[in-house]
Parts: C-alpha cells; sequence; structure tokens
C-alpha cells in the first residue's frame, strides 16, 4: 500500500527530494504521493519532519 501525506504537511519539500522513485510533487496546497509510481520504500516517512507520512 503506497504511503499517502496528512494535513500536517508544511510543504518543505524534504520528502521529495528523497523519493528514490520521484513519486512526490507539490500539489495545490500540499505535497502529493502517487500511489502508482510508490514502491513502498519509507523513505519519505523517514525524513518528514512533520510527521505528516505514513502508510494509507
Amino acid at each position: 500500500m503506497a504511503y499517502v501525506i496528512s494535513d500536517s504537511c508544511v510543504s518543505c519539500g524534504t520528502c521529495a527530494g528523497e523519493c528514490p522513485v520521484g513519486a512526490i510533487s507539490a500539489g495545490a496546497s500540499q505535497y502529493e504521493i502517487d500511489a502508482n509510481s510508490c514502491v513502498d520504500c519509507g523513505t519519505c516517512a523517514g525524513v518528514c519532519p512533520t510527521g505528516a507520512i505514513s502508510q494509507g
């Protein structure tokens, strides 16, 4: 199951820079994870400073 970003996202972009497959991009109000590209590695969750990313 792909990771998801909650409303706790502050749009810092740290997760996007760390994603090895480029599945994270800036959305309208916060960053978003493309579920079809996500490989469930969890790297994004590990670097998120607000804990906004979890396995969906």
